[in-house]
């Protein structure tokens, strides 16, 4: 099918060709015939790399040509602002939604496409956002996430509200790896397009011994060290193809990276400009060590990463010089980055409570599927490494003869409920309990037939907790949102946080730091670090000075949950009292994209308290604004008069202090020419520029930031 033969906008079609695309590949196709241009329902269950993008561009660009307004919902940030990226300078307005949780973000109406994170969606339903009722195409990317036990729900529930909210909507479900296909394309009304078609050939097969094992043939790898892994990406290296190797932790990813590097030993100046980057910014031995890795063609990706270091090694790895990345299964779940071989070398994980357990088959696809690169790759390989010869047979028939696993809804756990159905009273979409269970009769979790009495039940036990938290009251049947309740809704924290955070608020005549984080810290909300079994003297030395310093009264039988709300309220306050990243990193055994996780869940919270003290514990607002931008920045309190400025982290802030420059006075006093000698003269101009009022005025509190991390 010839894509100058469709019914797609002249620009759109032009710039597919300028990039060699003129014909759909059959899937695409496949999607054209079922309605993607009539606007039909779509759920399009097709391979990795098969082009489920493009088919969503050209349906978006069909919409807004006829005066429509378009929807890309995505599950990470990361990929978010990689289809941004990707839909933009071609024609159409687009914008990206994926800060602040309380904001309408009424300006974004004014796009043609938005992109957004399913969590920024839900928190625009319930901020009321208009332009939501503009919505006629909804795109999901990633669908399959739907069963994800921490965001499914989210997913699911934003879905049937937009479908309540406008009907009309077209819906183009976009997924690579579902066993239960039919039953999702059913609550969504959607034609199903399956397809195994992809434009790279895909072959998987095991390793053992001296070769690789296929359905069909075997390929004998030659093998030059003793360790497998890493003669499977000598082998491919050495005939022009790039690796990634998918391993079960980020110890093991980090040992891997070296291991690859001292095999590969490459050298150019290209790769070295990669290592001196991230070795100019690199606070942390882990970057260093990253840095030697890439200068030889190998690295490692994982959640540990400071972003900067992320995007380095992903922009060297598409640019084809570092050849083998090693990594945890997030990068197969996010970016997209195809190699020539994927070897799965882990396919068993550490589960709490239940040790090593195998990764699911829907896990190893997400893997393989990144194995061929369109244009550049004559096939691609999925390589999983046998212990012995009985185990062979045993992965073909665990993971590459076997189905995808069903997709199940998340929404009957009560926990999850208790946040969805809050917002549902809240925004008007039931306010009786019969149109609660009638809402969520329009949820994935009845469709697929699940025990209605069963939800009944947790719909009720959610229910009265929300009545005895005061969040909503009851007369009859009718059901009110108490002004704590939609607070509660609209700031976008769990409801159990909330009661935590006032109950433990209400009656407290004093703050301190340590109670205000160690609190947060304790709620649903916030994810915390794990202990082990060096931090206990950490722990135990803090309690001992410092106990009555905190909110919460310790439990008798404290234990992990307390250990861990402790050791990730003690790092939040060294972040918060400056301390370095490298030490705070050495100190608790994690790397800078801990500290970036820890720092933003935590200030949501801290910006959620301060509100909830207004209502509450008027006392403690006060400090806990201050301490809402001590987090955000990384700052003493001293310094909060200066990092108000636009250009002013955390690094500048404290130059201009220590040089005697303590508040805005002083630097008006000053004078640009003294504050450029601390700070530099062109950020002494904005600085100057916002003083005198000649750019708009200092940004409030709470504006979204380029980053967190202003280290300026």
């Amino acid at each position: 099918m010839e894509i100058a033969d469709l019914p797609i906008p002249p620009d759109l079609a032009a710039s597919y060709a300028r990039r060699g695309i003129t014909e759909l590949y059959p899937p695409q196709a496949a999607c054209v015939e079922a309605g993607l241009l009539l606007g039909k329902n779509l759920l399009i269950a097709i391979p990795t790399a098969s082009g489920k993008t493009l088919v969503a561009e050209m349906a978006m660009h069909h919409q807004v040509e006829r005066g429509g307004k378009c929807l890309y919902i995505v599950p990470l940030r990361a990929l978010a602002s990689e289809k941004f990226e990707e839909f933009s300078g071609k024609g159409l307005r687009v914008g990206i939604a994926t800060g602040d949780l309380d904001r309408r973000d009424d300006y974004l109406g004014r796009n043609d496409i938005i992109v957004a994170t399913s969590e920024k969606v839900d928190s625009l339903l319930r901020n009321r956002t208009p332009w939501l009722a503009e919505i006629t195409l909804l795109v999901l990317d990633e669908v399959h996430l739907i069963d994800d036990p921490s965001r499914g729900a989210t997913l699911e529930m934003v879905v049937a509200k937009l479908r309540h909210k406008n009907p009309a909507m077209q819906i183009i479900a976009l997924s690579a790896t579902i066993g239960n296909p039919g039953d999702l394309a059913g609550w969504l009304d959607a034609e199903l397009v399956e397809s195994d078609w992809r434009p790279v050939d895909l072959r998987e097969g095991v390793f053992f011994q001296n070769g690789i094992q296929f359905a069909d043939h075997n390929r004998e790898v030659g093998r030059r060290s003793k360790y497998e892994d890493l003669d499977l990406v000598l082998d491919t290296v050495e005939e022009g193809g790039q690796c990634l190797v998918f391993v079960s932790s980020r110890k093991n990813a980090e040992a891997f990276a070296k291991r690859a590097a001292s095999g590969l030993k490459l050298a150019n100046p290209t790769l070295a400009g990669y290592a001196d980057k991230i070795r100019s910014n690199a606070g942390t031995d882990m970057g260093r060590i990253l840095a030697a890795c890439v200068a030889q063609g190998a690295a490692f990706h994982h959640a540990g990463l400071a972003r900067e270091e992320r995007q380095i090694v992903e922009a060297g790895f598409r640019e084809g010089e570092i050849k083998v990345i090693a990594s945890t299964p997030t990068l197969a779940a996010g970016l997209n980055l195809p190699a020539r071989r994927v070897i799965v070398r882990d396919y068993l994980r550490f589960n709490a409570g239940e040790g090593m357990v195998p990764i699911p088959v829907r896990e190893y696809r997400q893997m393989a599927g990144r194995a061929g690169r369109p244009h550049l790759d004559p096939y691609g390989e999925a390589v999983l490494i046998a212990k012995s010869e009985e185990m062979v047979g045993e992965l073909f028939d665990c993971y590459i003869d076997a189905p995808a696993e069903d997709v199940r809804s998340q929404c009957a756990n009560e926990a999850v409920l208790c946040t969805h159905i809050l917002s549902l009273i809240a925004t008007n979409f039931a306010r009786e309990t019969g149109e609660v269970l009638r809402f969520m009769d329009g949820t994935f979790y009845a469709h697929c037939g699940e025990s209605p009495r069963a939800l009944a039940r947790a719909v009720d036990r959610v229910l009265e907790f929300l009545r005895e938290a005061e969040m909503i009251t009851e007369v009859g049947e009718w059901l009110e949102p108490t002004e704590y309740g939609s607070l509660v809704s609209r700031l976008y924290i769990d409801p159990r946080s909330a009661e935590v955070i006032v109950t433990a608020m209400t009656g407290r005549k004093e703050y301190t730091d340590i109670g205000l984080l160690q609190l947060l810290c304790s709620t649903p909300d916030m994810l915390t670090l794990y202990v082990r079994r060096n931090d206990m003297y950490l722990l135990d030395r803090f309690l001992a000075d410092h106990r009555d310093e905190l909110w919460m009264e310790i439990p008798w039988d404290a234990g992990e949950g307390f250990d861990r709300s402790l050791k990730t309220a003690l790092l939040l306050l060294d972040w918060a009292n400056e301390v370095g990243e490298d030490t705070i990193c050495e100190r608790y055994n994690v790397g800078p994209g801990d500290v970036y996780g820890v720092v933003e869940s935590v200030a949501w919270l801290v910006h959620a308290s301060r509100h909830l003290a207004r209502l509450f514990a008027p006392h403690l607002a006060g400090p806990i604004e201050e301490m809402e931008l001590r987090t955000k920045h990384g700052i003493k309190k001293e310094l909060l008069p200066l990092i108000r400025l636009r250009g002013i982290g955390r690094v500048r802030a404290r130059r201009l202090f220590n040089n005697g420059l303590e508040s805005l006075e002083a630097l008006r006093a000053a004078g640009p020419e003294k504050v450029g000698k601390v700070i530099g003269q062109k950020i002494a101009v904005q600085v100057f520029e916002q003083l005198e009022g000649v750019r708009d005025e200092i940004e409030e509190v709470g504006e979204e930031q380029a980053t967190l991390f202003r280290f300026g």
